[in-house]
């Protein structure tokens, strides 16, 4: 990579406040796939308008589990939004799965969905429709225009750490109150 020497899965990016893109205005998004032709990773705070209840309807995939039909699904980014993406900690072995990182697992495949319809999921996953990528080169572009700051990934923060406190909290793992940041920045 020309301006990274490393990559960047299983990092987050959060937005910092001038990022006034509104799909990536504060938001956090898990770096799954990170190499010399581009990054991919899906947005993990932006709730959608839709329940994993919705999408298992869709698909025709019944489940009795009323915990699972309420959970909400995640907006992962405008790259293929109608296709669905689960980041979990199970490290099985599912019909289509990349390891992300250490205990943090990307599943695109049915087989994971049928199986948390059946009770015999992931102890901990995110659904999420769509995804973010980035060209070659661009997410180091956008790193070097102060968009973005970078952030070890942790199971805590994106399994436990409620949608509306990620922002934040990803950011306070660094030591940065976002809050406290101005909404534009320059280089000296």
């Amino acid at each position: 990579m020309s301006e990274l020497s490393t990559s960047l899965a299983h990092h987050l990016l959060v937005a910092l406040p001038s990022l006034t893109d509104p799909t990536f205005a504060r938001s956090v998004a898990l770096i799954c796939q990170h190499d010399d032709n581009g990054a991919m990773g899906v947005l993990v705070n932006q709730p959608s308008e839709y329940t994993l209840g919705d999408v298992l309807a869709q698909m025709e995939i019944t489940t009795d589990s009323p915990d699972l039909r309420g959970q909400i699904v995640l907006n992962g980014g405008p790259v293929h939004p109608e296709r669905g993406f689960v980041i979990h900690d199970d490290a099985r072995s599912w019909d289509s799965s990349l390891a992300v990182g250490e205990g943090v697992y990307l599943t695109t495949s049915r087989d994971i969905l049928e199986a948390m319809a059946r009770g015999e999921g992931p102890r901990n996953a995110l659904v999420t429709l769509g995804c973010a990528g980035w060209s070659e080169g661009q997410l180091e572009s956008e790193l070097g225009e102060n968009s973005w700051l970078t952030v070890p990934a942790d199971t805590e923060l994106l399994f436990s750490t409620p949608f509306e406190q990620r922002w934040q909290g990803a950011a306070s793992r660094i030591g940065v109150d976002l809050f406290l940041l101005t909404d534009y920045s320059g280089h000296v």
